[in-house]
């Protein structure tokens, strides 16, 4: 499983013009699953997602967590995290999982991200054709692989 972890100061999806969530301060956070992908993986995810300390505190040094500022999380799946560019221009999305591996781990890391939230976390709906808006604060972007571990 592959993230990227946006710091926001305001996030939202919206499909065919309605707004389907829509978060304040917190984290924008786009998630990628690859077939070879299991709960650990989304579990190692989440609690690094939570521990994240890149909120600044009373210095203006990045030390606080999503949960020290009681902030908010919108997640989104994206399979084209999961592209691969190595030959040509056209990326492959071999890697990607399918609907059937896929959903079930998205809605997994989703409903975990809620329990170490302590509240529930927006979301996108899986395979539609989503606008995303956000307002990167910093701007503050991290990639986490949960392939990349040690």
């Amino acid at each position: 499983m592959r993230i990227v972890i946006q710091r926001v100061t305001r996030a939202s999806v919206s499909i065919n013009g309605e707004c389907k969530s829509a978060i304040k301060t917190g984290f924008l956070i786009l998630v990628g699953i690859e077939e070879a992908d299991t709960k650990e993986d989304a579990d190692w995810l989440c609690k690094k997602a939570i521990g994240l300390r890149v909120f600044n505190d009373e210095n203006g040094v990045m030390n606080k967590s999503i949960l020290d500022i009681n902030g908010e999380i919108l997640v989104i799946s994206q399979f084209t995290l999961m592209a691969s560019t190595k030959k040509g221009n056209r990326p492959s999305y071999i890697r990607a999982a399918k609907h059937e591996t896929a959903v079930p781990l998205y809605e997994y890391f989703c409903n975990e991200l809620s329990i170490g939230l302590g509240k529930q976390v927006g979301t996108g709906e899986f395979g539609a054709d989503m606008k995303v808006e956000l307002l990167n604060d910093g701007p503050v972007t991290i990639c986490i692989d949960s392939k990349n571990k040690e």
